[in-house]
């Protein structure tokens, strides 16, 4: 039988009007697992997109072996049947909607306890997945015994964490039993304990039959990959994964900052400084019979550094939410924020005029085409989209910011489809186009290779050695912490610990 799975050749792939790959040539057989490496914006997202028909191929010889011999061992009588259903994709970005199908979640959603109503639970979303291989090996009771899920099961998927989310789609992929299983950046989001349950989780998948193809890091490559695939200026550099060497891939050079251009950006407004930046005495957060923050106490004073760490599902962003004005469980509980009592007349806007937020999921809910510009401009109105004429002072100022973290390139493109480095600096220019006195980073660099990262925390150490900017911080990666850190707090089960 012909091991071959499937195979490029010459192959040139578009996508968003743009040619990511030119001349490809690769080959995928049975008993191999592949890893994609590469620095952000090389194309693996687009090369994973590609074998899934989400991008397209200007020339080149594209051949799936896989599914006929596929059709040849199983009779099937579906003519809609085709070789795309025998793989399953987890992509970075999640496609949940509401139960009546309407629209997508918005942000607030999963902390407005009548409104994530509309959202259905792990379960129901779960047992809705079309199973392609019946009698497989990843059953409904398998997937959410390995995956962790069972706790999980009542949950509205709007109020799940990242790692959360992350194993549920694991789980969604794995239960159709694919003859492929793509992952894209399947570690981003998880704790330290659920890495280290992937290694085991992607050999069990191994030994289930399934090939595997997984966007990662140099430094997070399961012990059950076979072979190593480079994406380097759109093209490809095959190697055995005994042949690796991850210490070789540090992308980049580290991009230097101009101090005084920052200084006078970071000047544009003065605020009073404030004794109280956080107050929160016996803070406590039900859902239902969940409780999701129990008594928890936590005061940031002004030009403090917060680390904040805690496992998936700890409570973290809930805790955020309480802060940034998203969460209306606030007003039943004893906040102050910025030196004045939550709830004692300030509105939800003067709030977040004085925060900058950077998150991970963010992304996920501007509107489709909002360019890079615009998003960066809405961090003025505090708003997930610029939906008001611009403003010349305000895009002015907010270009000053993108020449400063040198992404004039991507300005006018769409914001959802440029790197996702891109993303994340453009995420940070929002925050601080305003000039904020606390700035939020939740788990801000998420998809960047490691030349990014340390590009990243080296801007965070910059502003805050020119600035009296209070942070908070929170990642479950120790290496990302800027050296400017003072302070740390970690929940556990919705208590500090």
């Amino acid at each position: 039988m012909n091991n071959l799975l499937f195979s490029f050749h010459n192959v040139s792939i578009r996508q968003y009007n743009s040619l990511v790959f030119e001349g490809l040539d690769f080959e995928f057989e049975r008993g191999q697992n592949w890893a994609l490496v590469g620095k952000s914006g090389s194309g693996k997202s687009t090369f994973l997109d590609f074998i899934m028909g989400k991008a397209s191929m200007a020339r080149g010889e594209a051949s799936f072996p896989y599914f006929d011999w596929y059709l040849n061992e199983h009779h099937r009588d579906d003519l809609y049947f085709n070789k795309f259903k025998l793989i399953a994709h987890v992509s970075a970005r999640h496609e949940f909607r509401n139960l009546s199908n309407t629209s997508e979640f918005y942000y607030q959603q999963r902390f407005n306890s009548c409104d994530s109503e509309d959202a259905e639970t792990a379960g129901n979303y779960l047992s809705a997945i079309k199973v392609v291989q019946p009698g497989g090996f990843w059953t409904y009771q398998k997937v959410t015994e390995r995956l962790r899920l069972l706790p999980l099961l009542n949950k509205q998927l709007i109020k799940l964490s990242n790692g959360e989310t992350k194993r549920l789609l694991i789980a969604s992929a794995l239960i159709r039993n694919p003859v492929l299983l793509l992952l894209d950046s399947p570690l981003n989001g998880l704790d330290v304990e659920s890495r280290q349950d992937f290694n085991e989780l992607i050999r069990e998948i191994s030994d289930s039959g399934i090939s595997i193809l997984m966007a990662t890091t140099p430094t997070e490559i399961p012990d059950a990959i076979t072979n190593v695939a480079i994406l380097d200026q759109g093209s490809i550099h095959a190697y055995e994964a005994d042949q690796f060497d991850p210490g070789k891939l540090l992308f980049g050079s580290l991009e230097s900052i101009d101090q005084n251009e920052l200084l006078s950006l970071l000047s544009n407004s003065k605020w009073p400084i404030y004794q109280t930046i956080i107050g929160m005495e016996n803070v406590s957060i039900n859902y239902g019979k969940n409780r999701i923050l129990d008594q928890v106490n936590w005061q940031i004073k002004h030009g403090e550094r917060w680390m904040l760490t805690g496992h998936n599902g700890a409570g973290k962003s809930t805790l955020l939410s309480l802060i940034n004005g998203d969460n209306p469980q606030a007003f039943a509980n004893k906040i102050i924020l910025f030196d004045q009592l939550k709830g004692s007349g300030e509105s939800i806007w003067e709030i977040k005029k004085k925060i900058g937020y950077v998150s991970a999921e963010l992304f996920q809910y501007f509107p489709t085409g909002s360019t890079c510009h615009q998003v960066i401009e809405s961090g003025f109105d505090d708003t997930l989209g610029l939906f008001r004429v611009s403003n010349k002072s305000k895009a002015e100022a907010s270009l000053s910011w993108i020449k400063l973290l040198r992404i004039e390139d991507y300005a006018a493109k769409v914001f959802r489809n440029v790197p996702i480095s891109v993303q994340r600096i453009a995420l940070l220019a929002r925050a601080m186009v305003k000039c904020p006195v606390l700035l939020i980073l939740d788990e801000p660099c998420l998809g960047l290779d490691f030349a990014q990262q340390q590009h990243f925390k080296n801007l965070i150490e910059e502003i805050c050695s020119i600035s009296d900017l209070s942070l908070i911080y929170v990642s479950h990666y120790q290496e990302e912490m800027p050296s400017c850190i003072t302070h740390s707090i970690n929940l556990e089960h919705g208590k500090v610990v």
